[in-house]
């Protein structure tokens, strides 16, 4: 088994970046999730209402990112900008993430034809893991990685009439060489110089429902209709797990992977 894909998702929600190689920290990988929108009042924006986002591209620079988007004009935007502390929540979660430039708020109002607000997770996130509050993370759902067998991928295309792309679930981690949802049984694994724990199953909403591409929600609910039928749980609908990182490493395509304990 290997490393066979590797993502980033710099602002939540916005288009994700394929990568050849990442630093993995505890608290993610390097500019995974490190943005955020929210609405005029503070409300978390995802794809799940605004689509669109995922046709935003953003870009790390050496000093922030540079945001694109289909007829938009692209722009810079500096980190060094986003000094004021404001409060705000990532699924009930209260922490403190940074304002501070009301241009970058009026390209991504225009784009998205909504008010919104860019927020900054800061150089030391305020944002602490549920179950483990020495872990700082970024604007992740709940965990800082997901991963996903190509296996399991190849397993949901053979039930569907149009096959769904990888992007559409947004993993951070693509292994190959396994069975359909053998993942679902890995407790401890190691990626190249990485070792991760896998914390529990990721759940799915109509966020997968969103072509990559085309920023616009599936008219008849696939993949997630499929899925309800055979990857129903307690929980609610699961594909992929959600991961943390036990050391920090450099995680690179083609990376064995091994399987350190069993569920």
């Amino acid at each position: 088994m290997h490393l066979s894909q590797l993502f980033h998702y710099p602002i939540k929600s916005c288009s994700g970046n394929a990568l050849e190689t990442a630093k993995a920290t505890e608290r993610g990988l390097a500019f995974d999730r490190e943005w955020m929108l929210t609405d005029e009042n503070g409300e978390l924006m995802t794809g799940r209402k605004w689509p669109r986002m995922v046709q935003i591209r953003v870009t790390p620079t050496a000093t922030g990112i540079q945001v694109n988007a289909p007829d938009m004009e692209p722009l810079e935007i500096h980190q060094d900008r986003y000094q004021m502390a404001r409060p705000t929540s990532v699924w009930k979660y209260d922490f403190d993430a940074y304002w501070g430039d009301s241009e970058a708020d009026d390209w991504f109002s225009f784009c998205l034809g909504a008010d919104a607000r860019l927020l900054y997770i800061g150089e030391q996130s305020n944002r602490r893991l549920r179950i483990d509050p020495s872990i700082r993370f970024s604007f992740a759902d709940g965990y800082p990685y997901l991963l996903i067998g190509e296996g399991s991928l190849q397993d949901l295309n053979s039930r569907l009439s149009q096959p769904v792309s990888i992007r559409q679930f947004r993993p951070n981690l693509v292994i190959d060489g396994c069975e359909a949802f053998a993942e679902d049984q890995w407790q401890r694994i190691r990626i190249g110089e990485v070792e991760f724990e896998l914390i529990k199953p990721c759940v799915r909403c109509s966020f997968t429902t969103v072509d990559p591409d085309q920023g616009i929600l599936s008219a008849d609910h696939e993949p997630l209709k499929t899925l309800n039928r055979y990857r129903m749980t307690p929980d609610g609908v699961t594909f992929g797990q959600n991961l943390v990182a036990r050391n920090t490493g450099t995680l690179s395509l083609g990376d064995p992977v091994e399987i350190l304990a069993y569920r």
